[in-house]
């Protein structure tokens, strides 16, 4: 008897993915809407950014928005190279140093056992209930007291902490078999052989959602650049790219400005989504994960 399944295959196309298609093809064209239209507003020339009613594609598109934003540039005390590599910098910073706790706390959260570890585990999972704004004040008292505000720390150290990341590895890892680990122990390999040349490999998925997160959050964050520095040269690329609309005066031309800005801070977003989705994915299939 011939089993089917309700999993959708991307190698093959059946009757029983109709269903799947119906849902997923509406949600698609919805939660896209927005990158089209940010897209079809960033080359928007001035008269069709005035019309009204507004127009949600553009009809005779410009590339004024994007001359526009570099003529700004030109004016500014701070060139767009400072900023483009305090983001690189902070982003690149965060996403190894988030991987790296959250691989280790979450192999130690989840194999090992110690006083407290539910604890951990319950104050880890209630974090996640807390949006940045409700923490901003005493992350400032912190980096304050320690007295490294307005430096490259207050970009990278208020963006490492992953409580999502963490929880999703810890349920990952769990899945991991043990017998995997008393076989390892027995050869002679320590804990950090296990964890870089066991654990690392299997959880390949895990590693790469985070990876995603942990970029989005850091590279997209406004807050370091706007309550934990107050140097120019140390804030970073959204810094800049909020302030285009204000510094243009609020005008209808500084609307265009904005979102061909948003345009360009949205691309690497899409550029690091594309690669590591399909890591993801391959991974995936291929891993020993069950």
């Amino acid at each position: 008897m011939k089993h089917t399944s309700n999993r959708i295959d991307p190698k093959r196309y059946g009757v029983g993915q109709i269903k799947f298609l119906m849902i997923l093809i509406p949600l698609g064209v919805v939660f896209g809407l927005p990158l089209l239209y940010i897209l079809s507003t960033a080359f928007k020339p001035i008269d069709e950014l005035f019309a009204f009613p507004p127009r949600f594609f553009v009809r005779h598109p410009t590339m004024d928005n994007f001359h526009d934003m570099g003529k700004m540039l030109e004016n500014s005390a701070i060139p767009l190279s400072r900023y483009l590599t305090n983001s690189l910098i902070s982003t690149f910073v965060v996403m190894v140093l988030s991987i790296s706790i959250t691989l280790s706390a979450g192999y130690t959260l989840a194999k090992k056992r110690f006083r407290s570890k539910n604890a951990l585990i319950i104050i880890n999972t209630m974090s996640m209930m807390f949006v940045p704004v409700a923490v901003s004040i005493p992350r400032y008292l912190v980096l304050n007291a320690f007295h490294i505000t307005n430096s490259f720390m207050a970009l990278i150290l208020p963006l490492v902490a992953m409580p999502v990341g963490l929880f999703l590895m810890v349920q990952v890892i769990q899945d991991l078999p043990d017998a995997l680990f008393d076989s390892a122990r027995i050869d002679g390999a320590g804990e950090f052989a296990i964890l870089t040349k066991i654990v690392a490999p299997m959880v390949k998925p895990a590693i790469a959602t985070i990876a995603i997160l942990t970029f989005q959050s850091s590279w997209n964050a406004i807050e370091p650049s706007t309550m934990f520095v107050s140097s120019d040269s140390m804030r970073t690329f959204p810094y800049f790219i909020s302030t285009l609309a204000a510094n243009a005066g609020n005008t209808v031309a500084g609307a265009g400005m904005s979102a061909a800005g948003m345009l360009l801070l949205f691309l690497p977003n899409l550029i690091i989504f594309i690669v590591m989705q399909s890591r993801v994915m391959n991974t995936m299939a291929h891993s020993g994960i069950k």
